[in-house]
């Protein structure tokens, strides 16, 4: 796939588009832009030699006038975005549920056109439709999505806590995180959490230089319940911030025992994630997973016994997975009835394994398996309150999370939404800093891997205080 333009700063969007279009890899588009006066024109030329397709196409546009330079790009980048996907449509026979939207938060993209007065509220489906091609089932779940976010309350003052443990029992089939299998890294555990104590430590000090309030707490990897009871303990002893959400993620059900949670609710934890990603045993086999569903129906009810809140993530497309598995998937899920579920289409990440056989996956089953759970779980009284979008996605789908009678998981919304800084410590953590009065986000990554980031440690602790 090869696509040229000669405007550079629109390279990017068109070749994310054509790549949402799956088409053959041969695919070349050239993009030539031109603009007299308030009259824009495009025009590409779409070659496939594999399909024998080569055609050309020109689009004649009026621009508005006195425009800001940035409203400007703003208005040409969705113009020539949606003359390129009328074009690939038409010459693939191919429409997009998400249109020539493409990126990754498209309910941040129309709160973003709201605040900014662009459109109203009411209009938020059907500027969707019309303006960027999104189908009519995508528009109406991003405008129901805004409605559930009621909750949100944007203060510059307000921040939230996130600890990384970028450590798994074992590596997904499916997963392009930077994550570390325990047994390679377990001499490094204790002295990776004297780093993180040692940042943690530093952040403290800058929340209270700042006198600012944590809104919530996210322990996430990885996954962090591969720590001892023990490390555990010592962790989560420093962290003496009183907030209403605190959640630690316990993805793999057999990394959950009674000692762990019991060290979890000593320090206030109030919610921890249990991830089956399906209940099919073959397919847990499959993926790289050494958990049963047994094992999930006992960490969960030590999880209810414990009086946690629980979310619950699934994957729609896994291997060899058709619509039949996944339907009972989400028949268990509700017979479950965790205050959040979170369903993922998956993925084919360069990152990850997977991408070496997909054999086994079925497109077309995957587009039915997320409609089937977006309508039985409004059924069963379950709301969509976040969603975000990522590359490689089977059918250009999404990732939805749902809630249930009123809990929400805040943080999921802070950090899809970008709505509130975050104050991130650990190897491959992400702190944001979010201006709401700017509409300006700044980021700082720290390194990515376990040894980098235990020796560079006071660098970033330095940085970090620069940044806040």
């Amino acid at each position: 796939m090869e696509v040229k333009s000669n405007k550079e700063e629109l390279s990017l969007d068109l070749i994310d588009l054509v790549n949402l279009f799956e088409a053959n890899e041969d695919i070349q588009v050239e993009h030539i832009e031109n603009k007299n006066g308030q009259t824009l024109q495009n025009k590409f030329k779409i070659s496939c030699p594999s399909l024998n397709i080569d055609k050309e196409y020109f689009f004649q546009s009026q621009m508005p006038e006195n425009l800001s330079e940035l409203k400007d790009k703003s208005i040409r980048k969705r113009i020539v975005k949606n003359n390129l996907y009328d074009a690939l449509s038409k010459l693939l026979n191919k429409t997009l549920p998400w249109g020539s939207l493409t990126g990754i938060r498209p309910t941040k993209f129309a709160r973003d056109m709201i605040e900014n007065g662009e459109i109203k509220e009411t209009l938020v489906a059907e500027v969707l439709e019309k303006d960027y091609r999104v189908s009519k089932d995508k528009a109406k779940l991003v405008a129901n999505i805004l409605k559930n976010q009621k909750f949100i309350v944007k203060n510059d003052k307000e921040v939230d806590l996130y600890i990384n443990i970028p450590i798994c029992p074992t590596r997904c089939l499916y997963c392009s995180f930077i994550s570390n299998q325990l047994d390679k890294v377990q001499d490094k555990v204790e002295l990776y959490i004297d780093c993180l104590l040692k940042e943690l430590e530093a952040v403290k000090n800058i929340i209270a230089k700042r006198s600012l309030i944590v809104k919530s707490i996210y322990i996430g990897g990885g996954t962090p319940s591969v720590l001892t009871p023990k490390e555990l303990d010592r962790l989560l002893s420093q962290i003496n911030f009183s907030c209403n959400e605190f959640t630690c993620e316990c993805g793999r059900p057999d990394t959950i025992t009674k000692e762990k949670l019991d060290v979890l609710k000593k320090y206030g934890v109030t919610r921890i994630s249990i991830n089956p990603q399906t209940f099919c045993e073959a397919t847990l086999k499959r993926i790289g997973r050494k958990h049963s569903v047994k094992d999930v129906l006992s960490a969960y009810t030590l999880a209810l016994e414990k009086g946690f809140d629980v979310n619950m993530d699934f994957i729609a497309g896994l291997p060899n997975e058709k619509f039949a598995t996944f339907k009972k998937t989400i028949t268990t899920a509700l017979e479950l009835f965790p205050e959040n579920i979170t369903i993922h289409t998956l993925s084919i990440k360069n990152g990850g394994l997977l991408k070496f056989d997909t054999s086994g996956i079925y497109q077309k089953d995957v587009i039915k398996s997320i409609d089937y759970a977006e309508k039985t779980l409004a059924e069963n009284g379950y709301k969509p309150y976040y969603m975000y979008r990522q590359k490689h996605q089977l059918g250009g789908l999404e990732n939805v999370g749902y809630f249930r009678d009123n809990k929400p998981c805040t943080f999921n919304v802070d950090s899809m939404e970008e709505t509130k800084s975050i104050i991130a410590i650990g190897a491959g953590a992400m702190s944001k800093r979010v201006f709401n009065v700017e509409h300006r986000i700044e980021r700082l990554p720290n390194p990515k891997f376990i040894e980098d980031y235990i020796s560079r440690v006071d660098e970033k602790i330095e940085k970090k205080k620069e940044f806040f």
